[in-house]
């Protein structure tokens, strides 16, 4: 597309074009976050966007992550041992550099840039780096630089990095190493914690142009090996060199001398492997990396195998918009970096999706409830890879199940913060940056996530049709997950309503009832409604299986016809708390804490996000106001259609309707700080539902500002939020093109923004794909033929239904 948009980043400048993101200049303040935005990755790893010359320091954190690699180490805080699994920095394989006729290195050599411009290509998955610098002694030299975490091949990384010496000749000393001396250290918060992950096993160098290096996390005993080629060119041919080998344990590298002329560009090629004791293949992960470094192709062919790969993807997952370059290079953006987090490769190892994606240590690498937020996009465009991200869930039933045990329930109670086996990680105590003082975290409350996983279960059935899956999988987790939810209710005589206590909301701000001794809250509305929502689905579920299948699982769960009466039961009486004005109460209890005065905290500290830190700061609590860091009310209404959750209402005896939506909106959003990321794109699609166009866009336009410009001022450069990610997308497809997927139609009512002239994209609906395309005037609807599916699928396009088979397309006038 031509045309460019550009947008103020703290005074600086990144420039959009569609696929490229674009900056120009260095600036060290910035760096942090730019290499976190040109991460790359495959969905077995990701690589941050560092300088390839860099180790750790002030201005460059380089950062390589594995799906699933995780470890665990103590730290004593307060005379208290505490425990904390994290996602591993591995080696870093991509150290390169160079000094210009020097006989010996000298680290502290002044360089000044006097050109840098780096691009992220997501159309071809790359990032290329140009800069021109001056040593010391006067010598310019160019560096050109390209970058390719394979998608293809996702044990594979490779860089081209070309030197061209601007004003002499002579030599070039070059150093290449793999850096397995590195550390968790990417979040300031967590300085204080253990960090050393890695220690040595062993480290040497092949034949002429290989050096390997294998280590193992300290206390998982995973193996991770790294092998590097290293190749030099000069006038498009290859030359021989000599090296030394610089051998430090968890550090191995080569150093050598390269003849140089003026003008003419020497490039150094290095190709890395990375494998793991984790990875399923068969042999050493050492002897895996060795060989696969030592016979994989050169760049150029690696790079046309990697951009093939990323044209595949982009056909079946782009979103095309005309008129609104912006969002449509964001979107894109989100995209990208969601398919890098999880893509076709994770169907073949045990990980799930990371909140922060391969991007950052943030939240440890953990598994939350964000992927919520994603699985919409994955189960319509990679539903195999969503599939993936499921059986993690599966695999960890057990765990599951002994936690729900040791709390006192039934079924299987999930962990709020998952990592490898399952277990909970959520850490016990959590740092206040702005006090500097640990305090309790009581955030493993939140039960909800396990009616996160039933919802991205049934959606996923919903959308990809898998009946297979459901049948072997999803129905087990379904059942697993509503016994425990039936567990968690207590039926009260007195006002003959069941009720819930203990558990929070999304709402983390709130842990507990002023001057409580007990965590967790009573009645949280929005757990209450995805218990019943969630009962509902299982019985249904239940309907849908084989009878032998059905008896089966209901034996091996302990599923007993009274179980399931006591499911209807709950589904029909569950408490829900609503004020005579029709305010849904977040929980029991909340219409009486404190208001707070939101206008004077506004002028006294600028950034009010997490208002639970100013508030502990000043030595308050939270718990004493009516102040949310997302509103746990209007989840409801983003999750599920109006219509539903007005039939949940009606089955508990409740009224609800549009009118008392607006109200709750308009209550909430006076009083949440949007501590989350996600907030945004929940206010922003409830806002569009309810008709509030100009609000709405505002909403968006911080959905997608809220990563490529870090508007919460230092959260992205510990890693992408995948969550806010996922939720653009799902705004762009589900409230603006009006696409929604029901059990039994394919809903189509779009509303575009006034900006946007025409939008198009695809979607994988029970294993068919349909391609989308809509204006203000009409939509065209495409149910593409192939994959030996003859049965149409049934769409209501502007409440109009029709029957549109393989291979034919359907036009429809949209009336003013």
């Amino acid at each position: 597309m031509k045309g460019s948009s550009t947008r103020s980043v703290n005074n600086k400048r990144e420039q959009l074009k569609g696929w490229e993101v674009v900056y120009r200049g260095f600036d060290p303040s910035l760096e942090d976050l730019r290499e976190t935005l040109c991460t790359l990755g495959n969905g077995y790893m990701g690589i941050r966007g560092a300088a390839t010359e860099s180790g750790a320091s002030k201005v460059h954190y380089p950062g390589t992550y594995i799906a699933g690699i995780y470890n665990t180490l103590a730290t004593r805080i307060s005379g208290k041992k505490i425990y904390n699994e994290d996602m591993v920095n591995c080696p870093n394989c991509l150290l390169l550099s160079f000094r210009v006729n020097k006989k010996k290195w000298n680290e502290k050599e002044k360089i000044e840039i006097l050109s840098y411009k780096q691009e992220l290509d997501m159309k071809k998955g790359v990032l290329a780096k140009s800069r021109r610098i001056r040593d010391g002694a006067g010598n310019v030299t160019r560096i050109d630089e390209t970058r390719v975490v394979n998608m293809r091949y996702p044990h594979l990384v490779s860089l081209s990095y070309r030197v061209t010496p601007e004003n002499y000749s002579g030599e070039l000393l070059i150093r290449s190493f793999i850096d397995g001396a590195v550390q968790n250290m990417g979040v300031a918060r967590y300085g204080e914690l253990n960090s050393r992950h890695l220690k040595p096993v062993s480290a040497g160098a092949l034949g002429d142009d290989l050096i390997y290096l294998n280590m193992k996390t300290n206390n998982s005993g995973i193996a991770i090996s790294e092998a590097s080629r290293l190749r030099i060119f000069r006038g498009g041919k290859r030359r021989p060199y000599k090296r030394k080998i610089i051998n430090r344990k968890d550090v191995i590298g080569c150093e050598l001398s390269v003849p140089c002329e003026k003008k003419k560009t020497v490039e150094i090629e290095k190709v890395c492997a990375v494998f793991t004791s984790r990875d399923g293949a068969p042999g050493r992960p050492g002897d895996n990396a060795a060989a696969a470094a030592e016979k994989a192709p050169s760049f150029r062919s690696l790079s046309g195998s990697h951009e093939k790969a990323w044209k595949e993807l982009w056909r079946e997952c782009d979103i095309k918009i005309e008129k609104d370059l912006f969002s449509e290079t964001i979107l894109r953006f989100h995209i990208f970096h969601l398919l890098q987090s999880a893509s076709p490769h994770n169907t073949k190892i045990d990980a799930a999706l990371a909140a922060r994606g391969l991007h950052g240590e943030s939240y440890r690498g953990h598994i939350f409830w964000d992927e919520i937020f994603v699985f919409p996009f994955m189960s319509s465009h990679l539903p195999k890879t969503a599939e993936a991200l499921l059986m993690y869930r599966y695999r960890r039933l057990g765990a599951a199940r002994k936690y729900a045990k040791k709390n006192g329930y039934k079924g299987s109670m999930f962990p709020w913060q998952s990592g490898s086996t399952g277990d909970e990680e959520t850490q016990s105590v959590h740092l206040n940056p702005m006090s500097g003082k640990w305090g309790p975290d009581l955030s493993r409350n939140q039960r909800h996530i396990s009616f996160a996983i039933a919802y991205n279960v049934w959606r996923h059935w919903v959308i990809s049709g898998d009946s297979a899956f459901m049948r072997d999988y999803g129905a087990e987790l379904l059942l697993s997950i509503a016994m425990f939810c039936s567990s968690l209710c207590f039926f009260d005589k007195k006002d003959g309503r069941y009720h819930t206590e203990g558990l929070m909301g999304p709402d983390e701000f709130h842990e507990k009832l002023p001057l409580s001794q007990r965590a967790g809250l009573k009645d949280n509305a929005y757990s209450n409604v995805l218990i019943v929502w969630t009962l509902l689905r299982a019985m249904e579920a239940l309907d849908i299986l084989p009878e032998k299948k059905r008896k089966e699982l209901k034996k091996r769960i302990g599923v007993t016809d009274k179980e399931l009466a006591r499911w209807e039961d709950i589904s029909r009486k569950m408490n829900v708390i609503i004020s005579e004005d029709g305010i849904i109460s977040q929980f029991a209890g909340y219409f009486g804490l404190k208001e707070l005065d939101w206008n004077a905290y506004r002028a006294k500290y600028k950034n009010i996000h997490r208002m639970d830190r100013i508030l502990k700061a000043e030595g308050k609590s939270p718990d004493e106001y009516k102040v949310a860091k997302q509103a746990d009310v209007l989840m409801l209404f983003y999750l599920l259609p109006l219509k539903e959750v007005e039939g949940l209402f009606e089955r508990l005896g409740y009224g609800l309707d549009r009118d008392m939506l607006r109200k709750n909106y308009l209550y909430y959003e006076a009083r949440t700080s949007h501590g989350s990321t996600l907030s945004k794109v929940v206010h922003c699609y409830v806002s569009h539902l309810l008709g509030m166009k100009k609000t709405a866009w505002e909403w968006f336009q911080g959905v997608l500002e809220a990563d490529i410009h870090d508007v919460k001022g230092g959260t992205t450069l510990e890693g992408i939020h995948t969550g806010i990610m996922g939720g653009s997308i799902d705004i762009a497809v589900r409230a603006f093109a009006g696409v929604y997927v029901a059990e039994d139609v394919i809903r189509v009512e779009p509303r575009l923004p006034s900006g946007w002239k025409r939008m198009g994209f695809r979607l994988r609906v029970r294993g068919r794909w349909v391609r989308v395309k809509l204006s203000r005037r009409e939509v065209h609807v495409k149910l593409e033929a192939g994959g030996g599916k003859r049965k149409g699928l049934v769409f209501e396009i502007n409440g109009r239904k029709k029957r549109i088979t393989p291979g034919r397309e359907r036009r429809i006038k949209i009336k003013k």
